[in-house]
């Protein structure tokens, strides 16, 4: 983006405004769908606007982490295709899916939000480990609040698969047992360019913006994660306004699942 375009755009949100006619606290159309995978143990796609994310949660038997006996294991990561965005490239996972895997993992991981001690088939032997696998099916940007809420959607719709008396998973029968599920965090992702904050921005605003603050909360409001991004520095009156308006749009967003 050159000077005249920042300088035209910061001028629209001067007046509220952004190219798309949205104000700058509006997320575009959200829609949440469950139950789209008969493969997964549950599944979700969300659509923002139009980035689009699924996420699957696949459930097997494991043995636990030495320091964590009695307790299930949860895992995600992030799949940037190439069919999603020019700017992504087929092999192994480079720093945006990693970055976008941390910050949905802490999220989930930090609010305790899953009762990892009623994963345990068999103390020291036997515990459920959960895989939460994101594909971005097309980028039109606002991948992180994508990502959080595919993830935890996901989450809520699984299902354990049956297992029998000698730990034998049979992934054609589910349970009537979900993932138990006691918090449902969001993430939020508020951007600034130059005095203005937004929040769901299109990729012209994210390459105007300059840093970056993702916001976890759970139901009460309490936060539970926080990852800064971007060059520019933040200071104490940008993280108080950012962290208000992510936990009052995440209630928001908490709705549709």
């Amino acid at each position: 983006m050159n000077r005249d375009q920042l300088i035209n755009l910061n001028k629209f949100l001067d007046e509220n405004l952004r190219y798309d006619g949205r104000k700058k606290d509006d997320y575009r159309d959200v829609e949440v769908k469950t139950g789209i995978s008969v493969t997964a143990e549950g599944s979700a796609e969300v659509s923002i606007g139009d980035t689009v994310v699924l996420a699957g949660v696949k459930m097997e038997l494991g043995t636990p982490y030495s320091d964590s006996p009695d307790e299930g294991v949860l895992m995600v990561g992030v799949e940037l295709s190439p069919i999603a965005s020019r700017e992504f490239e087929s092999g192994p996972p480079g720093f945006n899916a990693i970055e976008l895997a941390r910050v949905t993992d802490r999220a989930i991981r930090e609010s305790r939000s899953i009762d990892t001690k009623a994963l345990c088939v068999s103390a020291g032997e036997k515990v459920w480990i959960a895989s939460v696998d994101i594909t971005i099916l097309n980028d039109a940007g606002n991948l992180f609040d994508a990502c959080s809420l595919a993830a935890i959607a996901a989450i809520k719709d699984t299902k354990l698969p049956s297992v029998d008396d000698n730990y034998v998973v049979d992934y054609h029968k589910k349970s009537d047992n979900g993932l138990p599920l006691v918090k449902t965090p969001i993430s939020v992702t508020i951007y600034r360019i130059g005095k203005h904050l937004i929040i769901d921005p299109t990729p012209v605003e994210i390459e105007a913006s300059d840093a970056r603050l993702t916001v976890g909360s759970i139901d009460s409001g309490i936060l539970c994660s926080m990852q800064k991004g971007g060059p520019g520095t933040l200071t104490k009156e940008d993280v108080i306004e950012m962290v208000s308006l992510a936990v009052d749009k995440a209630s928001d967003l908490r709705k549709l699942i």
